[in-house]
């Protein structure tokens, strides 16, 4: 029984779900789907409901609870009904297409209404590969958070990277302005890769887990005084580049102790994703603190916190 995962969101989700699969979608004209996308390995479908605004995405496949997650850092595997046992986990395993010396980029944060958005570039050698599968990391697709605070200790003192955060205040400040969130993390790209291109200007293959098209990217680009260029897009690039899964794993380790961080300022714990659950915490969060205080640590523009402002 394939794996399948299901989370809720307002339509913020919707959207972040349309582009990052766009190139998989699919024709469905089932009842209450507004949106599905298919691939050998993964469905996903958005179904809308008539009682309210709030959204269901289904995720079946192999890798259905990973790829939940990048939506919704809280999205379980779904168990089997009563009497069934578990639905158990497939191991998976990266199918790394280069192991020559390369430079590839990440980014978490994007679909999580609190929290910065944090961007990771990682320089990974030749001689750095048997470390990573040892650190588990040829199997990044299928690695918690706890793990991932493991993990993360242990990369940043051996591989070499870049990173930079973008908190919501400033992210908030931005957005006003006119910039969009894949301009942001393309600006963002663009100087993590720069600072390592620079240390190591030798090494040839650059790549970035794939947010845009390669054209918008560059346009997001104009101006810029600096652009690195001669860049592999490809999504899920981290099953097939160690440099991304690498860059992956800091880019969420530096998340996750940021928001440990924000949540040790105010005394509550705050939530990942952005559900139905989250807008319930952020409510409740503007009552005993302010929404000025909100607007610090959530981003304005997803929908269920425009309700709350």
């Amino acid at each position: 029984m394939a794996n399948r995962v299901t989370i809720q969101g307002s339509q913020d989700l919707v959207e972040q779900i349309r582009s990052f699969y766009k190139k998989e979608k699919k024709e469905n004209k089932g009842e209450y789907i507004v949106f599905f996308a298919k691939t050998k390995e993964l469905a996903v479908t958005v179904y809308s409901s008539k009682k309210s605004e709030e959204f269901k995405v289904v995720f079946v496949g192999e890798h259905a609870l990973s790829e939940a997650k990048r939506f919704d850092g809280n999205a379980e595997l779904t168990k089997k009904s009563q009497g069934e046992s578990e639905t158990k986990e497939v191991p998976t395993k990266a199918c790394w297409l280069s192991l020559k010396d390369q430079i590839g980029s990440d980014e978490v944060g994007t679909g999580d209404l609190f929290g910065p958005i944090c961007v990771c570039a990682a320089y990974v050698k030749k001689e750095d590969i048997s470390f990573l599968k040892e650190l588990g990391v040829d199997d990044s697709k299928r690695i918690n958070d706890k793990r991932i605070r493991e993990i993360g200790k242990e990369l940043i003192h051996r591989i070499e990277y870049s990173q930079v955060s973008l908190d919501n205040k400033k992210y908030n400040e931005i957005n006003e302005k006119g910039l969009n969130m894949n301009e942001m993390k393309a600006k963002m790209h663009n100087q993590v890769l720069k600072n390592l291109k620079k240390k190591y200007p030798k090494v040839q293959m650059t790549v970035i887990d794939q947010f845009c098209n390669e054209d918008t990217y560059y346009r997001y680009l104009f101006g810029e005084q600096e652009v690195v260029d001669k860049i592999t897009f490809r999504t899920k690039a981290e099953t097939y580049f160690p440099c991304v899964a690498a860059a992956s794993i800091i880019a969420r380790y530096s998340f996750l102790q940021k928001m440990d961080k924000i949540s040790k300022q105010y005394g509550v714990e705050i939530p990942f994703g952005a559900s139905q659950t989250v807008t319930e915490f952020a409510k409740k969060f503007a009552e005993k603190f302010g929404v000025e205080e909100l607007k610090k640590i959530a981003k304005a523009n997803f929908k269920n916190l425009k309700e709350i402002l």
